[in-house]
């Protein structure tokens, strides 16, 4: 019986930076003390998500455990200049803090000046929502021989909607390659573990997931097919017992 690994030909090498993504406080400072774990992502959604309700005393009590390794804070303001005063303030909190920029605010109208504007001032930035080629070479235009910078391209949420994202993360990358070496290309709304060898097989320099997607990844990955199909009967039958059921 053929035993290979289920994700043969493909194989992990863990050269790709893992970020966790999420805002549950336990959570957050678990990855942090994960050596695998390069950074950490958060934004609003997931802050109201896990309860959050002061925004600056949340972040700062954050960074007085996560002090090294980067971490992205978004900014909640839609209007352009008050974007603008939320990321200098978020900016002062740490060393390892990158400001999270969105590629439009809720009216549709381009932040790319503002991004242009705080990365040649020595902001720190993680331009996020992105999932067209030309916000992308928007961005990469914006920030390039500016503070070093994340590009985050939504490739989990495009392929939710049908579309094979590979060919928007391939293009991607030589535009962020072509930006500088402080412009990194970030696999953002990550679904799955395959996700991260996706990513890695292309050369994206950041994934990011969640905390429960990563834990699959070095606690299951590389089990053989029949191996992942004995346990999932094994998972039928302990909870079958533990439910009690009868016929």
């Amino acid at each position: 019986m053929n035993s290979s690994p289920v994700q043969s030909p493909y194989t992990f090498q863990s050269k790709i930076k893992i970020f966790s993504d999420g805002a549950d406080r336990a959570s957050l400072l678990e990855m942090n003390g994960n050596p695998k774990i390069a950074g950490m992502t958060t934004n609003p959604s997931l802050m109201r998500k896990a309860g959050v309700t002061d925004y600056r005393g949340y972040c700062k009590e954050i960074l007085t455990h996560v002090t090294e390794k980067p971490i992205s804070f978004e900014v909640f303001a839609d209007e352009i200049a008050e974007m603008r005063r939320q990321a200098l303030e978020i900016k002062t909190w740490g060393k390892n803090v990158y400001v999270k920029i969105p590629i439009t605010n809720s009216k549709g109208e381009s932040c790319l000046p503002l991004v242009k504007e705080l990365s040649h001032s020595g902001v720190k930035l993680n331009i996020t929502a992105l999932f067209t080629v030309d916000q992308v070479k928007g961005t990469c235009d914006a920030v390039k021989g500016g503070a070093p910078a994340f590009v985050s391209v939504f490739a989990g949420r495009l392929a939710d909607t049908g579309v094979d994202p590979m060919p928007l993360m391939k293009a991607s990358l030589e535009l962020c390659r072509a930006a500088g070496p402080d412009v990194e290309l970030l696999w953002a709304s990550t679904r799955e573990v395959y996700n991260i060898v996706q990513a890695e097989q292309m050369g994206c320099h950041i994934i990011t997931a969640p905390a429960d997607i990563i834990k699959k990844l070095h606690s299951g990955f590389g089990k053989t097919a029949e191996a992942l199909s004995l346990d999932t009967v094994q998972t039928f039958k302990k909870d079958s017992e533990a439910a009690g059921f009868k016929l």
